[in-house]
């Protein structure tokens, strides 16, 4: 499979794989963000999420491949901005939640919060504005690309397929995870309450935490 994907100028479609699940696994913003949509939503709500960070994961490949991430690397400012808006984005949804009237084992706000949709938007939104995205892809996407066997957009394509596989297949189970420690969650208010405000404090943590780095 190696010396398949090295004809499309991949130069090691292994390493390719095993840094995108290190990527993945590591604790974020994009796997906090699916198992939240898929406690509140449950699994519908979970995938919608899932597809949401995969097509946020192709708008920053896409970037990436017309130069953008050299951009962002020339121009701090560019890069801080972007920084910022990920961190009040994320504020923003840790609000929702930590302010959230609870009411059924569920929490619920003046305009739905996470129990109704948008949970396509937020998976997108916040893989756009992550700066751990950014950074995996301006730093790491181009070290795979052998400039010698490069062949254009097809090259670009092999390896958003590969990094949107491991997406999906990790991403599934997430919402997996997630619905089923819901279902738990529910049948005790007070703890179902506990687990939406900490959630909320989280992703206000996180946010914050994205403007010291």
């Amino acid at each position: 499979m190696s010396a398949f994907f090295h004809i499309l100028g991949i130069t090691d479609v292994w390493q390719l794989i095993a840094a995108t699940v290190v990527f993945l696994v590591l604790p974020g913003a994009g796997t906090f963000c699916i198992l939240t949509c898929a406690g509140k939503a449950g699994l519908r709500g979970g995938f919608a999420s899932v597809l949401g960070v995969m097509l946020g994961d192709a708008v920053l490949m896409f970037l990436a491949a017309i130069g953008v991430a050299a951009l962002l690397t020339a121009n701090p400012l560019v890069f801080k901005g972007v920084q910022y808006l990920g961190a009040a984005y994320l504020a923003f949804l840790g609000c929702k939640l930590l302010f959230a009237k609870q009411k059924g084992g569920a929490s619920t706000d003046s305009d739905g919060g996470f129990v109704s949709g948008g949970n396509f938007t937020r998976g997108f939104l916040v893989t756009l504005v992550n700066p751990k995205s950014i950074i995996f892809y301006m730093a790491f996407f181009p070290l795979f690309i052998d400039p010698a066997a490069h062949r254009g957009s097809l090259t670009f394509l092999a390896m958003a397929a590969i990094i949107s596989s491991c997406t999906l297949i990790y991403g599934s189970l997430l919402v997996l995870l997630g619905n089923t420690a819901a279902k738990r969650l529910g049948q005790n208010r007070r703890i179902a309450a506990f687990a939406s405000r900490a959630a909320g404090m989280f992703l206000i943590g996180f946010g914050i935490k994205l403007t010291t780095n």
